[in-house]
């Protein structure tokens, strides 16, 4: 059992809750039993931490005191399990793409994570956005993180060189009705903005189409719900 709060395992570990040390290491931490496992599941897990006398066959797990645990675990109430997981990207675009300027709410990431993995978008790229290993953004992804290819562009930039993808903007006032939107693509690009502020004008003039979501007695949608109905339409367009 670790017990000491200089082990160099748990200190490395707790140095994986700044988003400096997850990106110079390509490494995060996954809290949580169900979590875990389904991290597990998933082939990335490096190492687990956890209070219980419990293993897995797929990976090494250290027991640690309570203690030990206090200091890396980002919860209120203690879980019991944490995971070191290696981070996973792909430069494989899948057809369908799903992309982000300045999303800044962890809730509404996970949420969007998980609409995309159960409506084919498997890549999502992403610049100016809340860090994808944020911990509420994993929590809130359920698990779908896990089995998605996740990159950080310059958006402007990937719009240039990606003219195989018809790129959708949001625009409540200026775009088209999303049920008139003609989906049949080969190759689809779903673009989101920011919560307050929606896409930016260099954005907005790049896309091939702008839409919008009809709706009674409200201006506009949380990005998360609207991600999520954007990309249930096009997945049901092309089933």
């Amino acid at each position: 059992m670790i017990e000491s709060l200089s082990n160099s395992k748990v200190k490395y570990a707790t140095k994986l809750k700044q988003k400096k040390y997850r990106t110079d290491t390509n490494q995060f931490l996954v809290e949580g039993e169900h979590l875990v496992e389904e991290a597990i599941k998933s082939g990335l897990v490096d190492h687990v931490f956890t209070t219980e006398d419990k293993s897995y066959e797929e990976v090494t797990v250290y027991q640690v005191s309570k203690e030990v645990f206090s200091k890396l675990s980002e919860l209120n109430e203690s879980t019991g399990f944490i995971a070191v997981a290696n981070k996973f990207s792909s430069q494989d675009l899948s057809n369908n793409i799903l992309i982000l300027d300045g999303v800044q709410d962890p809730g509404n990431l996970g949420t969007l994570i998980r609409s995309a993995a159960a409506f084919g978008f498997k890549t999502i790229i992403s610049e100016n956005s809340v860090d994808y290993y944020n911990e509420k953004v994993i929590r809130s992804s359920q698990g779908a993180l896990f089995y998605t290819n996740l990159l950080e562009e310059n958006l402007i930039e990937f719009i240039h060189s990606h003219k195989e993808y018809t790129f959708y903007g949001t625009n409540v006032s200026l775009g088209t009705n999303l049920k008139e939107v003609d989906f049949i693509k080969e190759k689809i690009a779903i673009i989101l903005g920011n919560e307050g502020q929606g896409l930016r004008t260099e954005i907005q003039n790049l896309v091939n189409t702008n839409i919008y979501i009809l709706m009674l007695e409200t201006e506009s949608l949380n990005v998360g719900i609207a991600g999520g109905i954007i990309m249930y339409e096009v997945f049901e367009r092309n089933l």
